[in-house]
């Protein structure tokens, strides 16, 4: 069996709104199985409009979580930690509208940078409480997600954008302390190429807790212009029977002028579908060639 391919909506544009559903045909243009949409504020989009456009161009969906500081399962402010909680079940119920049935991302909260603020020492009690809020939190959140038949599956992030799961060990860690069949993994390559000594080792510990896959190169280019070996990927994510979807998320643009934030997300200024096709087909590739070595 193949592996859907998709894009993040945020190749084309952030927020996605309802004048940007015309860019779903496109997508399936250049090749892809699906979009991975961030999930939608309230008003963002219709969403029932939204479900028959995504059914009119072909395309299936995931959904990616927007965690921020008001929002955040390891907060210690009840509030934060509350509103964490009813966000993961809005996602969950979101995704059920649009037909989906899997939302992934840093679900846990702990922002870092893109929250504007840096990792501060923690005593071994504050760690434990807070690893258990989250843990909490989650398993709340988990019993939403199954009712309606939604997955959710938590990224870890390099140590520049969290501080609680960064690496697959400890993604696998917090997942296997939930205990729930709703609650898996999600890796992306981008983070595990600062963080996971062995990439593919990693694909394959986390094994059937993968949930979802991001193949992201090292510099967010797009695939194949960068140094991770897909190969080798493709080789883990078959032989650990990977079936789940692998998103794309190319979003460094070709800007080299000083003192431009590679940490930014920018539009594109040019039409990339012709890149995003061929990066989906350089996937596919590799991993035909994966399929028919362990055949």
């Amino acid at each position: 069996m193949s592996n859907p391919i998709g894009i993040i909506s945020m190749f084309y544009a952030r927020p996605f709104e309802a004048g940007h559903l015309a860019l779903l045909g496109r997508m399936k243009q250049s090749g892809m199985d699906f979009i991975e949409l961030l999930v939608p504020e309230p008003g963002e989009l219709d969403l029932a409009a939204t479900r028959r456009a995504l059914a009119d161009a072909g395309l299936g969906v995931v959904l990616a979580a927007r965690v921020n500081l008001s929002r955040d399962l390891a907060s210690a402010d009840p509030q934060a930690h509350e509103a964490g909680v009813r966000y993961l079940e809005y996602c969950a119920e979101t995704a059920a509208a649009l037909g989906a049935h899997l939302v992934g991302g840093p679900l846990y909260g702990a922002p870092l940078v893109f929250a504007g603020r840096a990792p501060a020492p923690i005593a071994e009690n504050g760690r434990e409480a807070r690893v258990g809020r989250v843990v909490s939190g989650l398993s709340t959140a988990a019993r939403r997600a199954a009712d309606l038949g939604v997955r959710l599956a938590v990224e870890p992030l390099n140590r520049f954008e969290t501080d609680l799961a960064s690496t697959t060990v400890q993604g696998l860690d917090l997942v296997s302390q939930v205990d729930s069949p709703a609650v898996g993994l999600l890796l992306d390559t981008f983070h595990m190429n600062m963080e996971d000594g062995d990439l593919a080792d990693a694909i394959l510990r986390a094994g059937p807790r993968l949930f979802h896959f991001q193949a992201n190169e090292n510099h967010r280019g797009f695939i194949g212009s960068g140094h991770i070996d897909w190969p080798a990927i493709a080789r883990a994510l078959v032989r650990a029977a990977y079936q789940g979807p692998i998103t794309l998320e190319p979003f460094r643009r070709q800007e080299q002028r000083l003192g431009v934030a590679l940490a930014q997300w920018r539009a594109p200024t040019e039409n990339e579908d012709q890149a995003l096709a061929s990066s989906a087909a350089y996937l596919r590739t590799a991993l035909a060639f994966a399929r028919k070595g362990s055949a």
